[in-house]
């Protein structure tokens, strides 16, 4: 008989839930849910579904968060194996979202309905927070729901987000906290004209070269305490080019800002801006803030956490806020604890994504762990 955390992560790869479709994803976790008596409440909102499902009634709450949609496979042809038909070739499952985030979906689905056949009278709250639409803009996902559960009086005391944060062996770095994300869309003029007559036109092209390597080595962060300090990529770069003998009449560039939480948009916009008038340049330019960053205190389930992957591991994990952006931070802003903890980080939006069986299988009981320390 097949384990059935393998066998939901394999049900739920099959399903085509490229963001912000489900696809069907949240169907089958709802009845799953049903069959040992969690409350369900659907919070769809347009073309993105979302749920809230609890069990118990009184004393705290530990939620898990979660994601059933997926990035596009792109070209099915690099593929090994099909990414939607959850192929297990040499111990692990291949598909779009197996480690992003379906196995992890699956290792909390499966921990939950062990606990509460185990413990059907326990204390606190178990609850899952599921949505379809965190790999796309979001805006009708956690964002929006978060809202309409704090409307309800319902208690955020724990949230443990699946997001796959491990590097070289699962559970080896977890994160209390993420980066800020913002971009700036800059475009500087200058006079176009003939090539051969540089006292006639004003190059942007040049005009940026002293800006980009003044912006390039600001220490954003001269006493930073945090892992990961702010930094900026150049994403894009872009010439008014009409041809080769013509110097163009303007320029684009477009930046994007990783951030801490010890320095905000509002520092950063000011820096830029101050940076390009030094530089006299004629511009224009417009930000979007994509999410601030977020840090959670260091409570008891961070306590927990620690304790069970040390148990399990035999050492303890890394503490970081690296990588993208997550949905934890809409519960972080209404006073959980929050916590990152998920599968092994290094096929996930890549071609041939995967993930191993002994992990999601590992990853399981470590969650049944945690809710076993906070709930009992």
């Amino acid at each position: 008989m097949i384990c059935p955390i393998v066998q939901l992560t394999k049900d739920l790869i099959k399903k085509k839930s490229i963001t912000p479709d489900d696809a069907g994803c949240q169907t089958l976790l709802i009845n799953r849910l049903k069959k040992f008596n969690f409350h369900i409440k659907k919070l769809n909102i347009d073309d993105t579904h979302n749920f809230w499902a609890t069990h118990g009634n009184n004393g705290k709450t530990l939620i898990f968060l979660g994601h059933t949609d997926v990035v596009s496979p792109g070209n099915i042809k690099n593929w090994i194996h099909n990414p939607f038909e959850s192929v297990i070739s040499d111990n692990f499952i291949f598909g779009r979202g197996a480690s992003d985030m379906k196995g992890a979906i699956a290792a909390m689905i499966i921990a939950a309905e062990n606990f509460v056949l185990k413990y059907p009278e326990h204390l606190g709250k178990l609850a899952f927070l599921i949505t379809s639409d965190e790999e796309g803009s979001g805006k009708n996902g956690i964002k929006k729901v978060i809202k309409k559960i704090i409307k309800n009086n319902e208690r955020l005391d724990y949230c443990i987000v699946g997001e796959p944060t491990s590097s070289e062996k699962l559970g080896d770095i977890i994160k209390n906290g993420r980066r800020g994300s913002m971009s700036a869309y800059l475009t500087v003029y200058g006079i176009q004209g003939h090539v051969a007559y540089p006292n006639l036109i004003i190059n942007p092209v040049h005009q940026i070269i002293p800006f980009l390597n003044e912006l390039l080595l600001i220490n954003w962060d001269k006493e930073t305490t945090c892992d990961v300090p702010t930094q900026i990529q150049i994403t894009n770069i872009k010439a008014d080019y009409l041809c080769e003998n013509i110097i163009p009449g303007k320029i684009f560039i477009q930046f994007n800002f990783r951030f801490n939480n010890e320095i905000n948009s509002i520092y950063i916009k000011k820096i830029v801006e101050k940076l390009l008038k030094k530089n006299n340049l004629n511009f224009s330019i417009k930000w979007k803030i994509f999410a601030n960053p977020f840090l959670t205190k260091k409570g008891k389930l961070m306590d927990v956490v620690l304790k069970i992957l040390n148990l399990y591991n035999g050492f303890y994990p890394k503490i970081e806020t690296s990588g993208g952006t997550s949905d934890g931070r809409f519960l972080a802003e209404q006073g959980a604890e929050v916590i990152e903890l998920g599968p092994i980080n290094k096929t996930i939006h890549k071609n041939n994504e995967c993930i191993n069986i002994k992990d999601i299988q590992k990853l399981s009981l470590i969650y049944q762990k945690i809710i076993e320390q906070l709930m009992l």
